[in-house]
């Protein structure tokens, strides 16, 4: 096998690419200016989920090589769209290989753990074979949201709800879901102000909810300062609000600054009615009880967040209500 020098443009899904003495680390907002984030949200955003190695090539193997990481990580071949393999890295291990590829030029991507963070050393394949960088000719969406969108738990880094999604539409994904640091703040409107985007969805309220960071008089102004600063430069981008999914515990029981998902929903929905009534025509309300409601609720072992079969179900329910 032989290695083969990859760059920037062979990573996808990822906000920012920092260059280390070992490889390429992807970060999900920008890595020259963490400082001016939450230390909380920057570790999350140093997680790779939703960041593929996405190359056409005719190898039949296939060898990705990452620095060794304290815990066991998945990484997953999808080709052609199409999720064929799972490997793993044992804590310790920097090697993973994907033998038995069919012998033509394809699309691969490899999807890094949602889980941790991952440095990228090298990619080797066959002797002989091709590998370039896909081509940026896909829709290109950017979704951002809490766990339920980074989605841990889900089967495998391929598995997440928003992966999957991508994968059944054709669009070219970044995935801006952080565990617990989900807080609409302006700073975050402004990384998804400036990245490309065809089509832009944001999962909203459950860890305001959790934490109590806005409440009955910030929270509208909040959702609507977040679409206001995106629409600097996205103005006719299609772009979907997605309130909270079902959770038992906080549906009507308020928090510690009397919000509930209830009136979360509803502060939302009218946020929404009021941004289209001042002539935003590219803009939706997406109720994410239609998506995941009570009638999964044995789907949410914590009474929180989906398991595996969970995510997959949100994906199913997701795809006919985000559309371009």
């Amino acid at each position: 096998m032989k290695t083969i020098k990859l760059t920037e443009a062979c990573l996808r899904g990822a906000v920012s690419i920092a260059p280390t003495e070992v490889g390429l680390r992807p970060w999900r907002l920008p890595h020259h200016q963490l400082n001016l984030f939450a230390s909380d949200l920057v570790e999350k955003a140093g997680v790779a989920a939703g960041v593929r190695v996405a190359l056409a090539s005719d190898s039949t193997s296939m060898e990705l090589q990452v620095a060794a990481a304290e815990q066991d990580l998945q990484v997953d071949l999808v080709i052609d769209d199409e999720l064929v393999g799972t490997g793993t890295f044992v804590a310790g291990e920097e090697s993973c290989l994907f033998t038995g590829m069919p012998a033509r030029m394809k699309r691969v991507e490899l999807y890094l753990s949602q889980q941790a963070a991952v440095t990228v050393k090298a990619l080797r394949i066959d002797d002989g074979a091709s590998a370039l960088p896909l081509p940026n000719n896909r829709p290109r969406w950017v979704t951002y949201g809490s766990s339920i969108t980074q989605c841990v738990a889900a089967e495998s880094p391929a598995q997440t709800w928003p992966a999957i999604v991508a994968r059944r539409k054709g669009w070219d994904l970044t995935c801006m879901g952080y565990g617990g640091q989900c807080h609409l703040e302006p700073m975050v409107a402004r990384v998804i102000r400036d990245l490309p985007a065809d089509i832009i969805s944001m999962c909203l309220g459950i860890n305001v909810m959790g934490w109590g960071s806005l409440n009955i008089r910030t929270f509208r102004s909040a959702v609507i300062g977040m679409v206001m600063i995106i629409r600097e430069k996205h103005p006719r981008t299609p772009l979907f609000l997605i309130s909270p999914i079902y959770c038992p515990h906080r549906e009507t029981d308020g928090n510690l600054v009397g919000l509930n998902l209830v009136t979360m929903r509803e502060e939302i929905r009218e946020a929404v009615q009021i941004l289209t009534s001042y002539g935003d025509e590219h803009l939706a309300y997406v109720d994410g009880l239609d998506v995941f409601g009570q009638a999964f609720a044995d789907k949410l072992p914590d009474d929180l967040h989906p398991n595996a079969e969970g995510y997959k179900i949100m994906a199913d329910r997701m795809l006919d209500k985000l559309t371009l």
